[in-house]
């Protein structure tokens, strides 16, 4: 028998987001500190006990919500992610069990029922009270398959292409194959790519695959690569191969160091700049460079 969401536990290895979340179509409404909030109000709503309860209200406190953002961000910004949470509408494809035969089905919803929040937010005990849509709690509760996901690597990332790819990975972590090529289409929407946004592959690889990559790859437990898939050099892209394994040994310590770091400088350093600048800076100018340059000046100044 399947195991289902509902029964796993949260454990170092992350809370379980079930699968039919982590494939739902039109998120791409959604900004990286959306879905950063998404996933912690999903974390608390999971190891509550009641994420079986359609009926079910949870309160969390306000502070554990700002993990999503800096801590100068202001108050403002999270109201607009609760309210781009509340407003977009989500499809996510799930198996009907109710009936004599298993039936394959989409539900169109919203992702949460209300937010209600503290007047004054920045107060030691502000809270969020919020809800899930009843037509949603049964699919996820449910499910049957899931990824395990670290809330904390999730908010460690900038761009929204990196959450979105993460969790696709840590759903595919435990399968037997390492390897799966996937129709482009679905995979803009896997990742939640605008409709119409980055469509020649080039614009794809450099804002999309490329800073998705820089990120897992850097900040999360997993490796990953991806090579775009054209019938031949001209042709427009058609489908993507995506290659997974976890990380062993300087690897793995690596991102767990760099997630431990300041989010400040991070992108620089995941791309290598700094170590360049850093080399540059460690390397002073010996008595032979300043008599070099004071030889030089000499002959500028010397009449012709």
């Amino acid at each position: 028998m399947v195991s289902r969401t509902i029964e796993q536990k949260s454990n170092l290895q992350g809370f379980p987001k079930p699968g039919e979340m982590i494939d739902m179509v039109g998120t791409h409404l959604l900004e990286a500190s959306d879905r950063a909030i998404l996933n912690i109000l999903y974390r608390h709503a999971h190891d509550s006990g009641k994420l079986g309860d359609p009926a079910a209200e949870w309160e969390i406190p306000l502070s554990i919500v700002r993990e999503a953002f800096s801590k100068h961000e202001s108050c403002d910004r999270l109201i607009n992610s609760l309210k781009r949470l509340q407003g977009v509408v989500v499809s996510l494809a799930y198996v009907d069990q109710a009936g004599h035969e298993p039936e394959q089905r989409v539900v169109i919803t919203g992702l949460f029922s209300f937010f209600d929040v503290s007047a004054k937010q920045l107060e030691r005990r502000a809270t969020l009270r919020y809800g899930l849509p009843p037509k949603l709690v049964p699919i996820i509760a449910q499910s049957g398959c899931w990824g395990r996901i670290k809330a904390e690597i999730v908010c460690s990332m900038t761009s929204k292409y990196a959450m979105a790819l993460y969790e696709q990975v840590q759903l595919r972590a435990n399968l037997n194959r390492c390897v799966e090529t996937i129709d482009i289409k679905r995979f803009r929407e896997m990742l939640g790519v605008p409709p119409g946004a980055y469509e020649r592959g080039n614009n794809f690889l450099q804002f999309v695959i490329k800073p998705a990559l820089l990120e897992v790859n850097g900040l999360s437990d997993m490796g990953v690569e991806i090579e775009l898939e054209r019938r031949h050099s001209r042709a427009a892209v058609h489908g993507v191969t995506m290659s997974w394994w976890r990380k062993e040994g300087d690897d793995f310590r690596a991102a767990l160091r760099e997630r431990n770091r300041p989010k400040v400088g991070r992108m620089a350093r995941l791309r290598g700049n700094v170590e360049e600048v850093e080399a540059s800076r460690s390397r002073l100018p010996s008595p032979a460079d300043h008599a070099e340059l004071a030889e030089r000046l000499e002959r500028m100044r010397a009449p012709a």
